[in-house]
């Protein structure tokens, strides 16, 4: 298979809700589309999309080292052991910005399933699930939270999360306590900080939430080199996000106090990163949970994708943002949010892209 020809487009979709990430306020998400076409007609898209305030590199940056990347790679052959493994040491040679290899791998993976006849999970491994769950994402304010979450419960989720951090210490210790007697044994509770306290209020909250059963908090201290001893005094779970962007995968070996991690491929790296990572997560004992960063619909597919290959079990995704989206590039949007998400349905939607909404760079 080669790559003959590629398009680079640009979109920009209205936000359901204003989103604000580190002080940054969005209205409308942006990302970059790429479509790499084989020489028999097929096409695979990929999609890079920073994200403004955890990503390094801006819209343009990205634009332009994917078109000198992608650029390189017409004309060559594209072969499965380059694909399941070559790419990646390729790309890790040359060391892309971490939303371009996201978006240059997911274009060459769907172009080479395409030319082979295969299904994209196929290649992530030959026994993926059919089904992946969802973790619900509870959003608005401590009023609504416990409606929220019974409604929730109602719709079938098994998994929901609940951000903490930006209340003070004794408001969110009441609303986790009244949240955990409200969801019950039935729905795994995940509680995210986004690295908002220091030690001492860390150790408060933990302290005040010790008879709530939660399955991990992400990223509860703004020095998170204090993470192994807040695990090792309080015995915490606690699961690392932030902390693994810039890490390379076997850093993973120094983070073995985590419970999870949170695998989001946008700001890891790509795919081959990724599934490194989980791979290694997987041996020391640590749950990969699969999360996205906003993408639009084709970025989204290729979580589910990578969330219904990884492990032996299922883990409920983090893909609840996308309902934060009020349109989509698909002409088909996917079937989120929900509790869960039909893998091959999923696939077949992200093919179909609308180019009539885009803007062609």
């Amino acid at each position: 298979m080669k790559p003959t020809s590629f398009d680079l487009y640009r979109y920009s979709l209205p936000l359901s809700r204003s989103l604000t990430l580190r002080g940054t306020t969005l209205r409308r998400r942006e990302g970059l589309l790429l479509r790499l076409s084989g020489e028999d007609g097929s096409e695979g898209w990929g999609e890079s999309a920073p994200l403004p305030s955890f990503s390094k590199e801006s819209l343009d940056e990205a634009a332009n080292q994917l078109r000198r990347i992608v650029g390189s790679l017409i004309g060559r052959e594209v072969t499965g052991d380059w694909v399941n493994g070559a790419i990646g040491r390729e790309l890790d040679s040359i060391d892309p910005a971490p939303s371009v290899r996201f978006g240059l791998e997911l274009a060459v993976w769907n172009l080479y399933a395409s030319c082979a006849g295969k299904g994209l999970p196929e290649l992530v491994t030959p026994s993926a699930r059919t089904e992946v769950p969802v973790s619900g994402l509870i959003p608005g304010p401590p009023a609504n939270v416990l409606e929220e979450a019974r409604r929730m419960r109602s719709a079938g989720y098994r998994s929901i999360k609940l951000k903490v951090g930006a209340r003070n210490v004794d408001e969110d210790v009441e609303l986790v306590r009244d949240l955990g007697y409200e969801v019950g044994d039935n729905v795994s509770l995940r509680l995210d900080a986004n690295r908002a306290w220091g030690y001492e209020a860390a150790a408060e909250f933990i302290r005040g939430v010790a008879e709530v059963d939660f399955e991990y908090i992400e990223e509860p201290l703004a020095d998170p080199g204090r993470l192994p001893d807040l695990v090792h005094d309080l015995g915490v779970p606690v699961a690392l996000d932030e902390s693994l962007v810039g890490m390379v995968p076997k850093d993973l070996e120094e983070h073995r106090f985590a419970r999870a991690v949170v695998l989001k491929p946008t700001l890891l790296g790509g795919i081959s990163r990724t599934l490194r990572m989980a791979e290694i997560s997987l041996r020391l004992g640590m749950t990969p949970v699969i999360s996205s960063a906003y993408e639009s619909g084709v970025g989204t597919a290729a979580l589910v994708v990578l969330a219904a290959g990884i492990g032996d079990r299922p883990v409920p995704a983090g893909l609840d943002t996308y309902r934060v989206l009020a349109g989509d590039v698909l002409e088909t949007p996917l079937g989120l949010p929900a509790p869960s998400v039909d893998v091959e349905e999923t696939v077949n939607a992200s093919r179909m892209v609308d180019v009539r909404g885009l803007e062609r760079l």
